[in-house]
């Protein structure tokens, strides 16, 4: 598979999508064409760019001191005797109007920007995983129908071949060989291929929309191109188990956690605030102007900020400790993935190389004894729906082996 970066890739699939969308124009749609697709149109991919988008506008405010506060009021304000709620009377009474600005430590402040900075990480990671997942799921809608419409085609020849053994019984039974009741021997056949084709048709709707799900309209466009390949070999595999793509998200959640506790250790260390007021006296008094300075008092850490320090650094335990069993659970999945291919991969071998050539054996050498008088029909039926078993299985093996290896390509192979 090419690779190209991002926005190459949605321009290529714009462009696509919208040669698809032309009234009346079939293209055929190769795989890598439907990948394009997919990254172009998936819904979640969109949600994932939008939360991408939000993580990093999330963060700009991060280290920022909070917004300023206005404060207005009233002070001295007698409430008792002749001159009760008249501002102007009492030299102490005064219109106040003031800003106050918080300002936190360095060290929280910092921890709140590398806070944000891991989670646009972790937003973007989530993004290349999804986008991985939906090619994934795209790879396997694509071979699942391609497999599916192999069969299909299989069945107009299958029909012919019907055609041909029914004209070979009627010539026996012209000239004078062979038991009437062979007649009804093709016309069974045929009703057998048509209740296989119609569980196939059925099958050949499910897969198309499971591959409208990724690709939407063009889905409905024929496919071309082979059982795909992917030239990752199995040391290949190996060696990115560490990178799987669902283990590079703790990376940044490590991150965070460690923030967090940066954070909770810097509520140790005091806040403070200062404040500016401007006072205004009534008639006849002079104007006030204040200024003042406030700081928090940490003195109860042991029932505070110990327990959330400790709490803080619980949580990135339980991040580590989720990384290594993950890391494990890929581990045994990639063991018992590689062993499926490699099975699917004899089993296939072994389908083209003899198990297809002796039921291609096994037919001819049926007709032949049936034309010549020492077989008879069921057996030259039976070997044919052997034959057709055969090949039926043979998309089958193919299919699951180009599953199998979409499975460890974008697990294990095309991790970012």
């Amino acid at each position: 598979m090419t690779s190209r970066t991002p926005r190459a890739r949605i321009c290529a699939a714009v462009l696509l999508a919208g040669l698809l969308a032309l009234p009346g124009v079939s293209v055929a749609l190769t795989l890598e064409q439907a990948l394009q697709l997919a990254e172009a149109e998936a819904p979640a991919l969109q949600a994932q760019r939008a939360n991408l988008t939000a993580a990093r506008s999330a963060a700009i405010p991060a280290g920022e001191l909070p917004d300023p506060q206005l404060r207005l009021g009233l002070q001295n304000l007698p409430i008792e005797g002749d001159d009760r709620w008249q501002m102007g009377a009492e030299p102490m009474s005064m219109q106040m109007l003031g800003l106050m600005q918080e300002v936190p430590n360095r060290a929280k402040r910092q921890a709140r920007m590398d806070a944000a900075e891991a989670a646009v990480s972790l937003a973007d990671v989530e993004q290349r995983l999804t986008r991985l997942q939906v090619r994934q799921q795209t790879a396997q809608a694509w071979i699942m129908t391609l497999a599916v419409e192999r069969k299909l085609d299989l069945f107009s020849e299958l029909y012919r071949e019907n055609e041909l053994l029914a004209r070979a019984v009627d010539a026996r039974l012209a000239g004078g060989a062979g038991l009437s009741a062979d007649r009804v021997g093709p016309r069974q056949e045929a009703l057998d291929l048509a209740d296989q084709q119609d569980l196939l048709e059925r099958d050949q709707l499910t897969a198309r929309a499971e591959l409208y799900r990724w690709i939407g309209d063009a889905a409905r466009q024929p496919l071309t191109g082979d059982w795909p390949h992917w030239a990752d070999d199995l040391e290949h595999y190996q060696h990115n188990l560490q990178r799987h793509p669902e283990l590079q998200a703790f990376d940044p959640m490590t991150r965070r956690a460690e923030a967090d506790i940066a954070e909770a250790v810097a509520d140790k260390t005091p806040d403070w605030a200062w404040g500016v007021d401007y006072q205004r006296r009534g008639r006849g008094f002079g104007d006030m102007i204040s200024l003042s300075v406030s700081m928090d008092l940490p003195v109860f850490t042991g029932t505070r900020q110990t327990p959330r320090i400790e709490a803080e650094r619980a949580r990135l335990a339980t991040v580590e400790s989720q990384r290594e069993d993950l890391l494990r659970q890929h581990a045994r999945e990639l063991a018992e993935e590689i062993a499926e291919y490699q099975r699917l991969d004899r089993g296939v071998a072994r389908l083209e190389q003899t198990a297809l050539p002796l039921a291609t054996q096994k037919v001819q050498l049926a007709m032949a004894d049936y034309r010549s008088g020492r077989g008879e029909l069921r057996s030259v039926i039976e070997a044919r729906a052997q034959r057709v078993e055969t090949r039926l299985l043979a998309i089958d093996l193919a299919r699951d082996r180009a599953l199998s290896g979409a499975r460890l390509h974008f697990a294990f192979g095309d991790t970012p």
